[in-house]
């Protein structure tokens, strides 16, 4: 398949940011790492930035403090006590998350600290009551190989992970405080990927090595992959929220084109001769322009007592509206920016459209005393948000003339990326003051190394030879994190064979009819238990699960009985072979044995989930003989 682009030839370089919850209790409290639905009580914060230990203030928090925004936190009495409330000092850390951090630090060829120490990370955006979160380095000086060399990983951390986002409104966010403090890995890798494939595979081993603790979470949102891209002439962007391995590559690919069309952009603006000075903070009041307009966002605006405002913008005419990403351009991330104050921007390059006529553009180029290369840009509002909403704009465009800006993108669902907001600085961090050092003792250390877990695909292989299934079976159960469930099931006395069959193949098969991400192991336990039990034949399961995927608050057995798969008695198996073999007693007599695919599918079609195959298969076989003599 011939690539995109020429990587090596742009300079790529990209680093991954790994975050995977661990299965333990909450980092700094007792309390268990669940999420619930059930709220007791909430209450309010608001949060200002703080300077780091260096003296200074992080560009990423004053964003946000600026935003005015007020966090409304809901609360469980089982799973919030008074740590995650910022009402009572942190204890601990958990030493199982300690354990199973270190296990991966090993995992990853990386080196343990003698102490940890952890720090405060300022974080205002309301995700952390405290306004920070804890974090420690555990180990450094990792590594992960792979065909296109050798990739570094400077430091594996353990920290809380932050509040679940419930709702976010203009002025208002509602947080939930159950996830706050589940621990957290971040592992971090150098910039030395230089191809989107191999960030892929980095990404693919680190995954594994997590899941091969088999203390990690699983399902959405208990794995967050960040990346790091740049390329020669660019600028580092950090990608937060790639969900899943397989978009990696097509979200690298994507920012690479961004950036190149943002040079692209830029060198054609130096051509203009355009500087960032001429880009001049000065507002235009275009509102009569609009009095009698057929645009509904500015009469709506207008009729409030708002204002139409304008901006100039020196030589930007027809690179407002160049597409830099498929279906985004330039002006989408001069919108994005300005989203914090209004909901949407106009410019030129994108009119005469949405209600605004061109005699109406006209009067504004007039009015602005436009040239033929000048641009201009709208915002309907009252009059000092329209002024943030176009500052923001003037600052993007100021932007735009140097190049690509260093700043938190958020990925999209398609593999573009979204403006979120200015790369954090150095100026995050201070020291935690509430938690003394913890010294890890060398022999602890020999002892975790000593005793690691096997790698998913050192199980795959162990599967293959230990239970004689087939690979593909194996690799999917130990990809689709299957596998301690598997091994659960056959140590009860589940055929490897069947167990596999069922949590890959059927399971598998029911993804486009039904949601099976409502099935959770425990249905799945009922379900072998009836078999165990010898209250249901195999081919329930389907039939089973199926149902559980629409109605996940049932049981295992309630479906069973609800549906009527429960085994039949011989007798009850046999009196309905008897009516299928005498309703179709002239075929037998006919075809002999012949007739026996017909009858089984006919005796099946009755009972199917209600017998089992094989003696549904000895009974009609052993009828037919005896009508047919042969």
């Amino acid at each position: 398949m011939t690539e995109k682009f020429d990587y090596k030839e742009l300079g790529l370089k990209v680093g991954l940011e790994i975050h995977r919850q661990l299965d333990t209790k909450k980092l700094f409290s007792p309390v268990p790492s669940e999420l619930t639905e059930k709220v007791d009580f909430t209450f309010e914060r608001r949060l200002r930035p703080t300077m780091s230990e260096l003296g200074e203030i992080d560009p990423a928090a004053l964003e946000e403090f600026k935003k005015g925004r007020k966090y409304i936190y809901e609360g469980n009495y089982e799973l919030s006590d008074l740590v995650y409330m910022d009402e009572e000092p942190p204890r601990g850390p958990d030493r199982e998350a300690l354990e199973v951090t270190l296990q991966i630090a090993y995992l990853l060829n990386a080196k343990p600290v003698d102490e940890v120490h952890f720090m405060r990370k300022i974080v205002i955006d309301g995700s952390n009551v405290s306004g920070f979160q804890r974090t420690a380095i555990i180990a450094l000086d990792g590594r992960v190989d792979t065909p296109w060399g050798s990739v570094g990983i400077p430091t594996i951390c353990l920290e809380e992970d932050a509040c679940r986002i419930v709702e976010r409104k203009e002025k208002e966010v509602i947080y939930r405080l159950d996830r706050l403090g589940i621990p957290l890995v971040e592992i971090s890798t150098t910039p030395d990927i230089h191809h989107p494939e191999q960030a892929k595979v980095v990404a693919k081993y680190i995954g594994d090595a997590l899941r091969a603790t088999r203390k990690v979470k699983r399902g959405l949102g208990t794995i967050r992959q960040d990346l790091n891209v740049s390329i020669k002439g660019g600028a580092r962007v950090e990608i937060k929220g790639v969900q899943e391995l397989d978009m990696i590559p097509l979200i690298i690919e994507r920012e690479v084109e961004r950036q190149l069309n943002l040079l692209k952009i830029r060198d054609e603006l130096r051509e203009r001769g355009v500087e960032p000075e001429d880009i001049k903070e000065e507002f235009y009041d275009v509102t009569d322009v609009f009095e009698n307009t057929g645009s509904k966002i500015i009469a709506r605006t207008i009729k409030k007592g708002g204002k139409v405002l304008a901006v100039k913008l020196p030589k930007f005419r027809g690179l407002i509206g160049r597409e830099i990403q498929p279906g985004r351009r330039l002006g989408t991330e001069m919108a994005d920016r300005a989203k914090k104050y209004v909901k949407g921007i106009f410019h030129i390059d994108e009119l005469p459209n949405y209600g605004i006529t061109e005699k109406e553009v006209n009067a504004v180029i007039e009015k602005l005393n436009l040239g033929e290369l000048d641009a201009f840009v709208l915002v309907a509002a009252d009059e000092e948000t329209a002024k943030k909403a176009l500052h923001e704009v003037i600052k993007r465009a100021r932007e735009a003339i140097e190049g690509v800006p260093e700043e938190t993108r958020r990925a999209l669902p398609d593999g573009n990326t979204q403006y979120m907001r200015p790369l954090p600085g150095k100026a995050r961090m201070y020291p935690e003051t509430d938690i003394p050092s913890i010294f890890i003792p060398p022999e602890e250390k020999e002892r975790i190394k000593a005793n690691l877990p096997e790698l998913p695909q050192e199980r795959v292989e162990r599967y293959v030879k230990e239970y004689r299934i087939d690979k593909s079976l194996a690799e999917t159960l130990v990809n689709d994190e299957r596998d301690e469930l598997f091994e659960e099931l056959v140590k009860k006395g589940i055929k490897p064979s069947l167990a596999a069959s069922i949590l890959v193949v059927v399971l598998k098969g029911l993804k486009k009819e039904v949601p099976i991400e409502n099935i959770t192991d425990e249905h799945i336990r009922e379900a072998f238990e009836l078999y165990l039990d010898g209250r249901i034949a195999k081919e329930a399961f389907e039939e089973i699960f199926k149902e559980l995927a629409k109605n996940p608050e049932k049981t295992a057995e309630q479906v069973a009985e609800e549906k009527g798969l429960t085994l039949l008695s011989e007798e009850e198996a046999e009196k309905i072979i008897d009516e299928v073999i005498q309703a179709n007693i002239d075929v037998i007599k006919a075809k002999g044995m012949g007739a026996m695919g017909m009858i089984m599918g006919r005796a099946m079609a009755k009972l199917r989930g209600r017998a089992d195959g094989k003696l549904v298969s000895t009974l009609v076989r052993r009828k037919i003989q005896e009508l047919s003599g042969s």
